[in-house]
């Protein structure tokens, strides 16, 4: 009863029933329009050929457009409505502009050192060309007096966080997907508790949908009265909006603007295996020390400041370097951030690049595997160049249907060479990246449509550093406890199964 109770009174209930009664009124107005049928539908079609033209002459993924063509065109009345509903959201609009006026305001903050990009000049043009990419788009430089160490699985990354924890001295930033309340949540809890006591500075920002089932009311207000600050990233509306499409899929931890953390691993029990929800969870991070921090701690100001304006100067959360003793350098260490409100698909480029340059190897870890064209192509490609392409995905899914969907690339795949491994022990929720013992990245981005396109991501894109070594030992060892998916397992699907692959499969775009 308590559990029904609970259900019926949460937050996303209530705004899923709003939802509902917004979709409820919609079709009603459409049902009273057929009475008029005759004099509107004329005028629907002209609204939907000169909205055809222009979706057609937008920057889009063609994919979108797809999904945004079929209903004009079978369904002019109601494709129509729903692009203006949800096409033209002033909510959107606005969110957009909050957002990238932030980020525009504050860029001065990140500064390149030329001499760095000179010395990768000299040593690889195409890597140069990478970075500058990267540069470029997101803004964020390349770094070096930075050390790197790749963090797997999420027990031993927040072995790592708790050890840094405890030596905070200014501040500490902390930015989440997911924030659930449970042994790992107590355990930090008690030393952000005892560093508020100390003078240090303490934030916490979670993506709200990420949350929304996870954590009891009043959360943010309990963390205030420990002298915590608190806030949900986009906090879910009852309006019907894209806006909330928009997810913080960002994990990022920062000490000091000297040590950062990110990868694929949430603030919860089940990352660190506290209990088997999907088997073994299998994830990834990684620690930069260093210059590098300072990209991290912008990114989590950048955000907080566009959800709650509270800092007007940078320059104070500049890592103390009279307080610490430099970094020999760790290879060439970038940070970046992928926004999904302007027109550059940071990640998903990132992850192109690493696998049309590759030489000899590109080893994937993905949970998911929901691949736009340009992603496909370039797989199929890399393998059929004579690049050993693998790629490792779960066993044990956490969602059936996105898992479902994932399979049905296999077979595309493996036919141009692509050697595909799932993960037996458990869930795979890694996301890296690494080619030809010098390239890597590892972040927050599945090779998925939402996080490619949808949410805001991070990540680290690593050359000729330790972090690139250690990622690519442990990929080795995970394989010898995965299991190769071979010509005949695609063969031996049934009919059933994969017409409902077929089916899933259309709906790729919103996984």
């Amino acid at each position: 009863m308590k559990k029904i109770l609970n259900f019926i009174l949460n937050r996303m209930t209530v705004v899923a029933i709003a939802i509902t009664i917004q979709i409820s009124f919609l079709l009603f107005f459409l049902w009273k329009l057929n009475e008029y049928f005759i004099y509107v539908q004329g005028l629907f079609m002209l609204l939907s050929i000169m909205l055809l033209f222009k979706i057609i002459n937008s920057r889009s993924n063609p994919i979108y457009k797809i999904a945004l063509i079929i209903p004009l065109l079978t369904l002019p009345i109601i494709g129509a409505l729903l692009y203006f509903v949800l096409g033209n959201n002033k909510n959107m609009r606005i969110f957009k502009e909050k957002i990238l006026k932030e980020f525009l305001t504050i860029s001065h903050y990140l500064a390149q050192d030329q001499n760095i990009i000179n010395e990768l000049e000299e040593l690889d043009k195409s890597i140069a060309n990478q970075s500058r990419y990267i540069l470029n788009t997101s803004l964020f430089p390349i770094y070096k007096n930075t050390v790197t160490q790749y963090l797997s699985p999420g027990e031993v990354m927040f072995k790592k966080i708790i050890e840094e924890l405890r030596q905070a001295k200014q501040y500490i930033f902390m930015e989440f997907f997911i924030l659930e309340e449970g042994l790992l949540w107590d355990e930090i809890l008690a030393i952000l508790v005892q560093k508020v006591r100390e003078g240090v500075e303490v934030r916490i920002m979670y993506d709200d949908m990420g949350s929304i089932y996870l954590l009891p009311p009043g959360f943010n207000q309990k963390l205030a009265g420990m002298g915590i600050q608190c806030i949900a990233f986009n906090p879910v509306s009852p309006v019907l909006s894209l806006r909330m499409n928009n997810r913080d899929h960002r994990k990022i931890v920062v000490i000091d603007g000297w040590v950062a953390f990110t990868g694929g691993i949430n603030l919860a029990d089940e990352y660190i295996n506290a209990y088997p929800k999907y088997g073994h969870w299998k994830d990834a991070g990684i620690m930069v020390k260093g210059d590098a921090a300072w990209s991290f701690t912008f990114m989590f100001l950048h955000l907080w400041n566009a959800t709650i304006p509270t800092d007007t100067d940078y320059e104070c959360y500049k890592p103390l370097y009279h307080n610490r003793l430099p970094y020999a350098s760790d290879g060439f260490v970038q940070p970046y951030a992928d926004m999904p409100l302007d027109e550059d698909l940071v990640a998903e480029n990132i992850y192109l690049n690493i696998i049309n340059k590759a030489k000899n190897y590109v080893y994937i870890n993905t949970p998911y595997l929901i691949a736009d064209n340009e992603i496909v192509t370039a797989l199929c490609l890399a393998a059929r160049n004579g690049v050993d392409v693998r790629i490792v995905t779960p066993h044990c899914p956490d969602k059936w249907y996105v898992h479902l969907v994932t399979k049905s690339y296999y077979s595309q795949l493996i036919e141009a060479g692509v050697k595909i491994y799932e993960y037996q022990p458990g869930f795979n929720h890694s996301k890296t990246f690494v080619a030809d013992d010098e390239l890597a990245t590892i972040g927050t981005a599945n090779l998925d449509f939402r996080s490619l396109y949808l949410h805001f991501e991070c990540g680290t894109w690593l050359y000729k550093s330790e972090a690139v070594r250690q990622l690519k030992e442990d990929y080795l060892n995970t394989l010898k406890i995965c299991t190769q998916i071979q010509v005949e397992d695609i063969a031996a699907i049934k009919w059933p199964t994969r017409a409902l692959q077929s089916f899933v499969r259309i709906f790729a775009p919103l996984m």
